[in-house]
């Protein structure tokens, strides 16, 4: 038997559920199909700036999330060396008062694939799509629990990648896998308790051949993140034989960057680490061959400027908005094709900016020359690391703030927060 779908969702993360919530609430008989059991947790630096309340509150979680996240981050810094430089972030124009925050995604995913399946998204988890091809104006999915080997076949004319790219396969949503290179960023996670990172401030880490975050998040924590190049990461491990990878990174941060080092002096580990990659930033496509992609499966910028979850969910909203404008049913393939390049189009527009931005203050901090020639500026100028904030997209509203009621989701009575 063959389940007719609208739209067929790969990936149950914060891209992925918030186009399935929007679809449901718009209607739309959509399927999420997520390979993790929620919750889980997930290499991460876990902030979302205010530019994401509008859609927060338009999905109907903006109250939970604001109850369940850190404190407010007011302020961002720069940790590189023997340096500490703290300055504002910038605000919105639309939201001059309110501040971005940081929560576990282990609480933000959960929250948002549970809202998409009380909208009436119905959603695999844990399931993995084994088989995506299309047949003439839809494709066919097939799709097996990872519980208990159940297999379903799917049908929709409309799929949307929201898998991230970081895990490679032969789906045509997956990225191909390539060979590794020296140049290839892994990424580590932990929480620590009983830091001493000063309250509401979110600094950015310097540290030779990487980068990395620190951010106070949900249940008094602090969530620290870094990016090292493969071959710097060999070297981090030949100098402390017998640590595992993510025990050399952080013994090479501490070396190098006293404000880290100050922050985690008396913190404790609150679980093990987490560690992902390669993570290979740029841009892959929002459009191919009818299946449309969001998050980190369309683009990924540098974790450097911690926009990855605003930007999967914002680049959602972006595509449903753009297919809600089409209404619902089977499009031929020009109608498609008109919608893909609309939402490219978009997409630049919104998010092209940052992703450059994040390419350019990434490649600098990982060399030691620019570090060394661009630190003492920062210094003399606190105002620079605001300037950097804005860059990277901290002030950009892509979802307007309106009180309206939007298009997405007017035909559901259960309606988001006021």
């Amino acid at each position: 038997m063959t389940e007719m779908m609208d739209a067929i969702v790969m990936g149950g993360g914060p891209g992925g559920a918030t186009a399935g919530l929007m679809l449901a609430r718009a209607g739309w008989r959509v399927a999420v199909i997520e390979k993790a059991r929620f919750p889980r947790r997930k290499v991460c630096g876990e902030y979302l700036s205010s530019t994401n309340f509008p859609l927060l509150r338009r999905l109907g979680v903006a109250e939970e999330f604001l109850k369940r996240a850190g404190p407010p981050v007011q302020q961002t810094a720069l940790f590189a060396r023997d340096t500490v430089v703290t300055a504002p972030l910038p605000r919105t124009k639309e939201m001059p008062d309110g501040w971005g925050r940081a929560v576990g995604r282990e609480v933000l995913d959960t929250l948002l694939l549970e809202r998409a399946a009380q909208a009436g998204a119905q959603v695999r988890q844990p399931w993995a799509a084994t088989k995506v091809e299309k047949r003439g104006d839809m494709f066919l999915c097939e799709a097996t629990s990872k519980e208990t080997r159940q297999t379903e076949r799917l049908c929709a004319p409309t799929v949307i990648g929201a898998h991230g790219s970081w895990e490679p396969g032969t789906l045509p949503t997956q990225p191909a896998r390539r060979p590794a290179r020296a140049s290839d960023l892994l990424g580590f996670k932990a929480h620590f308790c009983d830091c001493s990172l000063p309250n509401g401030v979110m600094p950015l880490l310097i540290f030779p051949g990487g980068y990395g975050g620190m951010a106070q998040t949900n249940d008094g924590r602090v969530v620290v993140s870094y990016c090292i190049r493969r071959d710097e990461l060999e070297r981090a491990r030949r100098a402390v034989p017998g640590r595992s990878a993510a025990e050399a990174v952080s013994s090479r941060v501490r070396e190098s960057c006293r404000g880290a080092r100050e922050a985690l002096a008396r913190a404790r580990q609150d679980g093990p680490w987490l560690s992902v990659g390669p993570i290979r930033p740029g841009v892959r496509a929002w459009f191919s061959d009818g299946i449309f992609y969001v998050g980190n499966a369309a683009a990924e910028a540098h974790p450097i400027i911690g926009e990855g979850i605003s930007m999967a969910m914002q680049s959602a909203w972006l595509l449903c908005e753009g297919l809600f404008a089409r209404g619902r049913g089977s499009w031929p393939g020009d109608t498609l094709g008109e919608i893909g390049r609309e939402y490219a189009r978009a997409w630049r527009k919104s998010f092209l900016p940052r992703l450059r931005a994040a390419e350019v203050f990434a490649q600098l901090a990982m060399r030691p020359i620019p570090v060394a020639l661009l630190v003492p500026l920062f210094r003399s100028f606190p105002p620079l690391v605001t300037l950097m904030a804005r860059w990277s997209g901290k002030a950009r509203q892509v979802v307007p703030s309106g009180k309206g009621v939007p298009r997405s989701i007017d035909r559901r009575t259960d309606q988001p927060d006021a």
